[in-house]
C-alpha cells in the first residue's frame, strides 16, 4: 500500500508554524480530554488537535473497515491491534482530508467545530495501555562509558554484549506522559565505612535520553518473529526519559538487575509518532563485529536519523542544552531488539512498549545522562545560569526533544518534559 501521507509535496489548509514537528507528513497518534471532559483518539497538524472520533462518527473514514468506538476510547491498543494495513488507511486518509485542495471539511465550519481544537483546548494522556515494558541496553558507547565508570576500559563490555541485544522487564504502571511532575525516590544505598546500607531520597537521581517503541498483538505464545518481519509489527515510537536513581541502582542491581532505582517513573511524550511517517530518514546502523546469530542479522538500512537532545531547566530559571544525540547510534535495531525479545516465543501485545537504553554518541556532548557527562560527578556540567551539575536537582525539569530533518520535510516528537519535586516525607 502506498505511503501517500508522506508526499512531501502536500500542503494543509490548516495552519502549520515554520519548522513545527507536526507537519501534514507527519500525522500522529494519541489520546487527549477535550474541552467538554470528553477522552478521544486524536492526531495533530501543525498546533491542531483533531478529534478523530469526532471525524469517524461524522462519516469522514467511510469506506475503511473500523468498528464505531474505535477511536472513541481512552487508548489506542485497539486501534494498534488493527495492524499496519488500517494504520496506513487512516493516515493516508487525514492526509486526504486536511490536503489544502479538499473542502470537504475545510468549508463546513460546523464539523470543524466538532472536530478540531487548540492546544490550549486539550489535556494529553498516556496513549496506550502499557501491559508490558522491556528497557534495552543497546547503545555500544553508553554501555562502554557505563562498564567503562564501574569496572575499567579494558572489560567495559561483558562477553554478551556484542551478540545480544540486553535487556529488562520493567515497570509499566510507572510510566507517564510528558508534564507529570516525579517525586524524588527514597531508598536503600551502598554501606559507607564498614556501616550498614543508608536511606533516605536519592543524591543522584538521573535521566536518560531514550526511545521506544510500541507493538501490536504480533504472535502467539511459542512463535517467534523473525527479523524481516519485526518492523510490520511496530506502530511507532516516542521520546522516553527512563530516569534512575543511580546511588539506589548501584546497591541493588547485583545480581539481578534494575529494580527500585528505575522504576519510580518513567516519562514519555504523548504523541506517538508512526514508523512509517519515519520512513525517508532510515539509515544505515554501525557495523556489527562479529556479525550477529542467524536470527538477528538484518539486511537495509534498519535505524533512524532522529536528532535528540535533553535540556535542564532550574526552577524559576531558562532551559541549557547539555546533551545532542541521534538515535541512529544504536548498535541494536529495532528489528533486532524485536526478533531477540521473542526468540524464546515470548508474546507481545498491542501497546506494549520497549525502551532503547540510553542513546549516547561518540562525543563527551552526545552521552545521554549525567552519569556519563559529569563522569560519575567528576566533571560538574554547567548551566547558562552560572550553576553547575553532576546529577539532577529538586525544581530541575528535564526536557527532552526530537525530530528528524532533510531538505523536504522535517518530523518531530514535540516534547517530553518532567520536573523534579522533593522526596515524600516518611514516617516509620
Amino acid at each position: 500500500m502506498p505511503l501517500s501521507a508522506n508526499n512531501p509535496s502536500i500542503k494543509t489548509w490548516l495552519n502549520v508554524p515554520e519548522n513545527s514537528d507536526f507537519p501534514i507528513q507527519n500525522i500522529p497518534f494519541g489520546v487527549f480530554l477535550t474541552r467538554d471532559d470528553i477522552i478521544t483518539i486524536g492526531t495533530r497538524i501543525g498546533d491542531t488537535a483533531i478529534d478523530l472520533g469526532a471525524l469517524h462518527q461524522l462519516g469522514y473514514f467511510d469506506g475503511i473497515e473500523l468498528t464505531d468506538d474505535i477511536f472513541l476510547q481512552d487508548s489506542l491498543n485497539d486501534f494498534i491491534a488493527d495492524g499496519r494495513k488500517t494504520w496506513r488507511l487512516v493516515r493516508n486518509r487525514i492526509s486526504s482530508i486536511f490536503n489544502q485542495d479538499n473542502a470537504t471539511l475545510r468549508d463546513n465550519a460546523e464539523h470543524r467545530d466538532k472536530i478540531l481544537f487548540g492546544l490550549d483546548e486539550i489535556e494529553m494522556q498516556l496513549p496506550v495501555d502499557v501491559g508490558d515494558y522491556t528497557d534495552f541496553y543497546a547503545s555500544k558507547e553508553h554501555a562502554t562509558n557505563v562498564g567503562s565508570l564501574f569496572r575499567d576500559p579494558e572489560n567495559a563490555l561483558l562477553p554478551n554484549w556484542l551478540h545480544i541485544p540486553i535487556g529488562y522487564h520493567g515497570r509499566s504502571s510507572s510510566i507517564v506522559p510528558s508534564g507529570t511532575p516525579i517525586y524524588r525516590p527514597n531508598g536503600q544505598s551502598a554501606p559507607k565505612d564498614g556501616s550498614g546500607p543508608g536511606f533516605g531520597p536519592s543524591k543522584l537521581l538521573d535521566f536518560e535520553l531514550e526511545m521506544a517503541f510500541i507493538t501490536t498483538a504480533a504472535n502467539d505464545l511459542g512463535k517467534p518473529i523473525s527479523i524481516n518481519e519485526a518492523p510490520e509489527h511496530i506502530f511507532g515510537l516516542v521520546l522516553f526519559n527512563d530516569w534512575s536513581a543511580r546511588d539506589i541502582q548501584a546497591w541493588e542491581y547485583v545480581p539481578l538487575g534494575p529494580f527500585l532505582g528505575k522504576n519510580f517513573a518513567s516519562t514519555i511524550s504523548p504523541w506517538i509518532v508512526t514508523l512509517d511517517a519515519l520512513e525517508p530518514f532510515r539509515v544505515e546502523g554501525p557495523v556489527q563485529d562479529p556479525e550477529p546469530l542467524p536470527y538477528l542479522r538484518q539486511t537495509g538500512a534498519q535505524n533512524y536519523d532522529i536528532t535528540l537532545e535533553a535540556n535542564i531547566m532550574p526552577e524559576n530559571g531558562s532551559e541549557s542544552l547539555v546533551c545532542r544525540s541521534n538515535f541512529k547510534y544504536m548498535y541494536w535495531s529495532m528489528a533486532q531488539q524485536l526478533a531477540h525479545h521473542t526468540i524464546n516465543g515470548c508474546n507481545l501485545r498491542s501497546g506494549d512498549m520497549m525502551g532503547s537504553g540510553t542513546i549516547s554518541g561518540p562525543t563527551p556532548e552526545s552521552y545521554g545522562s549525567m552519569l556519563e557527562l559529569s563522569w560519575r560527578g567528576q566533571k560538574p556540567v554547567a548551566l547558562n545560569d552560572g550553576t553547575t551539575r553532576t546529577f539532577i536537582q529538586d525544581g530541575d525539569t528535564v526536557v527532552m526533544r526530537g525530530y528528524c530533518q532533510n531538505k523536504q520535510v522535517r518530523i518531530g516528537f514535540g516534547e517530553c518534559t518532567g520536573k523534579i519535586l522533593p522526596a515524600r516525607n516518611l514516617e516509620f
